[in-house]
């Protein structure tokens, strides 16, 4: 129903319109339509819809506002969910077939965290979402994360999304397309009523309006040739795929925790919002590319912001690994759930250690970011273990990785006999990659440690965190969400949702010229439905 099918007839009567700041926050309810008003002397105000005293006219009539109508209201339509409110990938499993299932019965899209995890563990959350989800019609999806390293291993995992029928996967750490998603991409493309119908969709998640670039295209050329003629992708599907984008789903990733370049959620999203129109004109798309927003929300203020730039989703993150459903042991929600807003930093990243790539991790309560960058820097230093100073060796040895450096290589290497045992020919040819790999060993069992809650190694946890977290420890603070033992996905996402509605309320009200208070701009944590 349209506001103006809404929208009453004022009249003389009897209503009592509020004009002071009680009277206002009293009034200030999103679910309810409202009235603009201003008294004989002019003073604005606002009046539940219905006859108004003399002396009182309406100026401008606003509809109920609700959470659902925040974002785009395509994203629901596409995808079946009731809210644009995304849950991440977290990495390793942190985001658990239970955090992924609370977030769809509260009426969000959520993705399981499987960048990390073998193909045979990620097929057996599969087999647990559907049948959790599929019967009920709740949507729900997979992360599929660029391997640089490994790309028989990204390959493999989106091998076994288009057998299983995965139809979501979020992407991420991508600087640049591979065959492997193209094809995840391309798979299933057909020409339906509407035109071209997609059976996977992909969520790419950026943080350069480069990288945006390459998924609001159509995939190269060459790239769906060469998957024709490995037999990876069927003509038809090759020639669909060149008209439509790759993606039309785009999370404009900012300050956040884990892989992230720590640009301002106002600069980037903007930016490429202003691309998507250019290519969109360009191309001529008949469907709109959606463009989300991530990092650093936290609150509701921040929630509201982010669509108040114009994202058609949100997508949260550290808030949701402090979450009771979260894969995080205990003792790593806990620590979460004590951190401020500067309780962040910058520590190597394991998947592209050589590459000098950083990720955003929790700073206290462990060492990790200060070994791991410590790591780093004697990689950069020296050409082999061998060649590192035997006092700084020591510390490494004993510190760090509680191993010499020989027992150090002696476990690297039986993981790469099992995984990949390519690394470990050229890690005998190049003591430099040998260094690489025990290092990289470290930085990758670090988070595992976090999440299997092993005591003896609580000082190297490595926790993906953004300042977002902090964010939101205040403000819960003192209210029924503070516990870390009583945060709940759901609970989060409605609170993030109904108190962002609440203040774009305030904040439309205040545009028409209503004086409103700045406790309308603060919404408190409450148990809700």
């Amino acid at each position: 129903m349209t506001s103006s099918q809404t929208q009453p007839t004022p009249t003389a009567g009897s209503a009592a319109p509020a004009f002071t700041a009680d009277a206002l926050l009293r009034a200030l309810v999103p679910r309810a339509a409202l009235l603009v008003v201003r008294d004989a002397a002019g003073r604005p105000g606002v009046a539940a819809p219905g006859p108004l005293p003399a002396g009182v006219d309406a100026t401008a009539h606003l509809p109920p506002m609700y959470p659902e109508w925040l974002g785009d209201r395509g994203f629901g339509e596409v995808h079946g969910c009731r809210f644009p409110y995304v849950t991440g990938a977290m990495a390793n499993g942190i985001a658990t077939v239970e955090l992924v299932c609370a977030a769809a019965r509260a009426g969000c899209l959520g993705f399981f965290g499987a960048a990390g995890l073998d193909p045979a563990r990620i097929e057996q959350a599969i087999d647990r979402l559907e049948a959790a989800l599929d019967p009920a019609g709740l949507p729900w999806g997979s992360n599929l994360i660029h391997n640089p390293h490994e790309p028989d291993q990204e390959a493999a995992v989106a091998d076994l999304y288009i057998r299983r029928g995965v139809r979501r996967v979020s992407a991420a750490a991508y600087m640049a397309l591979t065959p492997a998603l193209v094809r995840y991409a391309a798979s299933g493309l057909r020409v339906g009523p509407a035109g071209i119908e997609r059976r996977h969709h992909v969520f790419a998640k950026i943080s350069h309006p480069d990288v945006a670039r390459h998924f609001m295209q159509p995939a190269p050329a060459a790239m769906l040739d060469g998957l024709v003629a490995r037999g990876l992708l069927s003509a038809d599907e090759a020639r669909l795929a060149r008209q439509i984008p790759v993606a039309e789903d785009i999370t404009c990733e900012a300050d956040s925790g884990g892989h992230t370049d720590n640009r301002p959620l106002t600069a980037l999203l903007p930016a490429v919002a202003a691309l998507r129109d250019a290519i969109t004109r360009e191309r001529g798309y008949p469907r709109p590319i959606r463009v989300g927003a991530a990092g650093g929300l936290g609150t509701p203020s921040a929630i509201a912001a982010a669509f108040g730039l114009g994202a058609a989703y949100v997508l949260t993150g550290s808030v949701n690994q402090a979450c009771v459903e979260s894969g995080l042991a205990p003792d790593g929600r806990a620590m979460l759930a004590k951190a401020d807003i500067g309780d962040v930093v910058m520590a190597p990243a394991a998947d592209m250690f050589e590459m000098g790539v950083e990720v955003q991790v929790l700073k206290r309560g462990t060492f990790f970011a200060m070994r791991g960058r410590k790591l780093f820097e004697l990689y950069r230093a020296y050409p082999s273990l061998e060649a590192i100073p035997a006092d700084q060796r020591a510390r490494v040895e004993k510190q760090i990785l509680r191993a010499d450096f020989a027992e150090a290589w002696a476990a690297t290497r039986d993981f790469w006999q099992r995984r990949d045992p390519r690394e470990i020919e050229r890690a005998e040819r190049d003591p430099k990659h040998r260094m690489a790999l025990v290092f990289r060993a470290y930085l990758g069992q670090a988070s595992k440690w976090a999440i299997a809650g092993r005591a003896d190694r609580a000082a190297d946890y490595q926790i993906w965190c953004g300042p977002a977290m902090g964010a939101f420890n205040a403000w819960v603070r003192g209210s029924f969400l503070e516990p870390a033992e009583s945060r709940q996905v759901a609970q989060v996402a409605l609170n993030l949702l109904e108190g962002a509605a609440l203040i774009t309320r305030a904040h439309q009200l205040r545009t028409f010229g209503v004086p409103m208070p700045a406790a309308a701009f603060a919404f408190r944590p409450r148990p809700l439905a």
